[in-house]
């Protein structure tokens, strides 16, 4: 058993997510029932909710605010960490928009390449976001919090300006930064300015790890992700329970469980957010935990991934895409092969991370490995 000097829980954290969004994957590229319908523009009132379909995709909703979140919070242990060492202000600008500028342009072109199409997904938020931080990094946490939640909480005005769902009125300037757009040779799922608030928000508590591990704050990263996560989820269960406004429009048509969790992805509502900040804040806190009493296993598998994430994302995601769009596998199969498919993706997977993750080691300096 050993002891790593970072949080090994934010990177299971990240390799659990990373398992979910392979079985994602593998069903959206292979299973010809996969459920989408997380949008108010995708979903048909009264369609069934499949129990097994519509789970494994809610499941799956996890990954991309978790994704999001620790970016910003690996970022600004990251950055902050640089600022106290004095490195020059412009260098660590011009670091945050070159990574933020190489991830964005990832979808335009390697991603959209094997889809088929223009594909502007979550690295285009993730990559835009991160560069945004290059000036959202000089403000102090509570204007970042307020601002977060100010989004969060009120986006779903700006957003119904502009995307009125029940108007097929798309935008590719409105979708880049608030709503949603597709058609046959463009999509547009991932707006900037909902993921940018979780992003923020991710950049804050990387700040407080760095001022819990100084002995500034008395407290514990567990009992404070509790503390968010309860009032997350409550604040989800009081959305869904008025089933108006905070559900961008993908209201609950009945009391089913589907129903309560059919929230909006696509652009993200404030249901959706709480719900998914909720249900990560708990489970790291239980990681965090766990840690606590079994320490970490330097190649344990949700460790590994979660230390290899972006290299895991591109190779998964360019496979699938690949043989979908070029092999005519698009929609070929089942859950039950989706899950096959998984199980021996994963596995393979797991040797090929290892390895990038030594070799990584091996080359400190180098910059594209660095971005990756």
């Amino acid at each position: 058993m050993t002891r790593s000097k970072r949080i090994a829980a934010i990177d299971w954290m990240r390799g659990f997510v990373m398992i979910l969004m392979v079985v994602d994957h593998v069903s959206m590229a292979y299973n010809a029932r996969h459920d989408s319908s997380d949008s108010a523009a995708l979903y048909v009132s009264g369609s069934p909710l499949p129990d097994l379909e519509f789970f494994v995709r809610w499941i799956s909703h996890l990954c991309a605010p978790v994704f999001v979140f620790l970016a910003g919070t690996a970022l600004a242990i990251s950055i902050e960490r640089k600022v106290s060492r004095g490195i020059d202000s412009w260098q660590i600008d011009k670091d945050i928009l070159m990574r933020g500028a190489f991830i964005a342009l990832l979808d335009p072109t390697i991603i959209s390449l094997f889809s088929g199409r223009m594909t502007i997904q979550v690295l285009y938020a993730i990559g835009v976001a991160m560069m945004c931080m290059a000036l959202f990094r000089r403000f102090s946490n509570t204007v970042l919090i307020v601002s977060a939640l100010a989004w969060i909480c009120l986006g779903e005005l700006l957003t119904g300006m502009v995307w009125p769902p029940q108007e097929s009125i798309e935008s590719v300037f409105a979708a880049l930064l608030v709503s949603t757009y597709a058609t046959s040779s463009m999509v547009i799922k991932y707006p900037l300015l909902p993921w940018l608030s979780i992003m923020i928000l991710g950049w804050v508590f990387g700040r407080y790890l760095l001022s819990f591990k100084d002995g500034n704050t008395r407290v514990g990263p567990v009992s404070l992700l509790l503390t968010l996560g309860t009032f997350s989820l409550i604040a989800f269960l009081a959305i869904r329970y008025n089933n108006g406004y905070g559900n961008m429009f993908l209201y609950r048509e009945d009391n089913s469980w589907q129903h309560w969790l059919h929230v909006s992805k696509y652009p993200p509502s404030a249901a959706f957010i709480f719900l998914e900040l909720g249900v990560m804040s708990v489970i790291m806190a239980m990681m965090i935990w766990l840690e606590r009493l079994i320490g970490d296993r330097p190649n344990g598998v949700l460790l590994v991934f979660g230390q290899t994430a972006m290299i895991f994302y591109l190779v998964h995601r360019l496979v699938l895409e690949g043989s979908a769009t070029y092999a005519g596998l698009r929609h070929f199969s089942d859950l039950k092969t989706t899950f096959i498919i998984s199980v021996v993706m994963l596995v393979l997977l797991y040797p090929f991370c290892l390895w990038y993750r030594g070799f990584k080691a091996k080359h400190p300096h180098s910059i594209w490995l660095r971005y990756l």
